[in-house]
């Protein structure tokens, strides 16, 4: 089955595109080594999932072959935004033993395949423990060139650290003005203490005026200490 993404509606302005392949040059030159990249954030509505969704198209202008995983089994919203009608397995009945078949989906976006979360799942914690999900990452990393993994907002749940373990890195979105930094360094710490290298934050929501109209864009900083 070939999913099928509004490309009118997935396509942003030219300072969202500029500011994307900003990221993607950043994240190309932290090394040769990062291509399984983890996405999250403190709390929800925090531009995490459409910062890497875009990512991922981005590295598919580059005629890299992407995998973009859905790895928010909590509270996904990716088919609903997308409206995807058709009826697709993920990363849930993947974990849980329901589905022992290929849970990749083909789009209609070249070089991009996707992984659906899956139906809400009342333990999702537990499944990220299974070596099933190590396995299925170390399979794809043949088949990709970058792994782009969208997990929940880390400051009152664990799932997004508990993916740091097969993951090259991670990268927290930041909204402007949304979340103390007290938090983000608790998001940060959380990634650390499971020995996930941290590669940077993007900072999302900042306003830029230009001929009187407002844009959002994305700014990428290097983690440094």
């Amino acid at each position: 089955m070939e999913i099928f993404f509004d490309i009118d509606e997935i396509e942003k302005g030219f300072l969202y595109e500029e500011s994307m392949r900003m990221l993607r040059t950043n994240l190309q030159f932290s090394g040769s080594n990062l291509r399984v990249i983890l996405f999250t954030s403190s709390i929800q509505d925090e531009g995490k999932s459409e910062t890497s969704f875009q990512l991922a198209i981005s590295f598919t202008k580059l005629d890299k072959k992407v995998l973009y995983i859905d790895a928010d089994m909590r509270k996904s919203v990716f088919t609903t935004k997308h409206k995807i009608s058709e009826e697709v397995q993920g990363l849930s009945q993947f974990l849980n033993g329901l589905n022992t078949e290929d849970i990749i989906y083909k789009t209609n976006i070249k070089n991009l395949n996707v992984v659906f979360a899956g139906p809400y799942a009342p333990n999702p914690a537990e499944l990220l423990y299974d070596i099933k999900l190590d396995e299925f990452i170390k399979r794809q990393r043949l088949n990709y060139d970058y792994i782009i993994i969208d997990a929940p907002p880390l400051a009152n749940m664990v799932d997004a650290a508990i993916i740091g373990r097969c993951v090259d890195g991670a990268v927290i979105v930041v909204k402007s003005a949304t979340v103390s930094q007290r938090v983000v360094k608790k998001v940060k710490d959380q990634l650390e203490k499971v020995n996930c290298k941290i590669i940077g934050v993007v900072l999302n929501g900042v306003e830029m005026k230009k001929d009187s109209y407002h844009y959002k864009y994305y700014d990428y900083y290097s983690n440094k200490k």
